[in-house]
């Protein structure tokens, strides 16, 4: 069978995060630089992924938070520029998916498992095939070396430990 190859779209894709604040609301990120591929048969079971996105794109909607995020308490941007993903397997659950790899941030690489919507293909008007997916997971934020903290007056963490992880993903099959 024959392999495609797609990538993504980045003007009709996203990638956020998203942690608990105070432990009352949560704060929703994204990271505006990013790009990935994807080596697939038809059906795009056994994929091969592919993902980087730029740490110093953060958005968090505050630019006070961004620069903290950006520091050496969080992603250290000016020694690690990208955060990187690579597939171990994908896998057809149902009409969807489980993806499996390896999840790359501040130079810790660790196994993360993420489930995926298969949300289709379809061709734009100018005769682009694109596919969407939406990918969902979590992560331990100290896993990755993201171990800043502080404790609120009431005794409660300032920012969560788990970290929501939503990409909303459109791929474009190359020629």
């Amino acid at each position: 069978m024959a392999t495609n190859t797609w990538a993504i779209d980045p003007s009709h894709s996203e990638i956020q995060f998203k942690v608990k604040h105070l432990v009352i609301t949560t704060v929703t990120g994204h990271f505006e630089e990013f790009s990935g591929a994807v080596e697939a048969e038809e059906g795009f079971e056994n994929a091969s992924i592919s993902f980087e996105a730029n740490t110093a794109s953060i958005n968090t909607k505050s630019e006070q938070r961004d620069g903290h995020l950006k520091s050496a308490d969080f992603f250290d941007v000016e020694q690690f520029p990208t955060l990187s993903f690579k597939s171990t397997s994908f896998v057809k659950d149902g009409s969807d998916f489980e993806l499996k790899g390896d999840l790359t941030i501040k130079g810790v690489t660790l196994p993360v498992t993420l489930d995926v919507d298969f949300e289709g293909v379809a061709t734009d008007p100018w005769g682009n095939v694109k596919a969407g997916f939406e990918v969902t997971g979590k992560i331990n934020r100290k896993d990755f070396g993201l171990t800043w903290n502080a404790i609120t007056e009431a005794g409660s963490a300032l920012v969560s430990e788990e970290v929501k992880l939503v990409a909303n993903i459109q791929l474009v099959k190359q020629a």
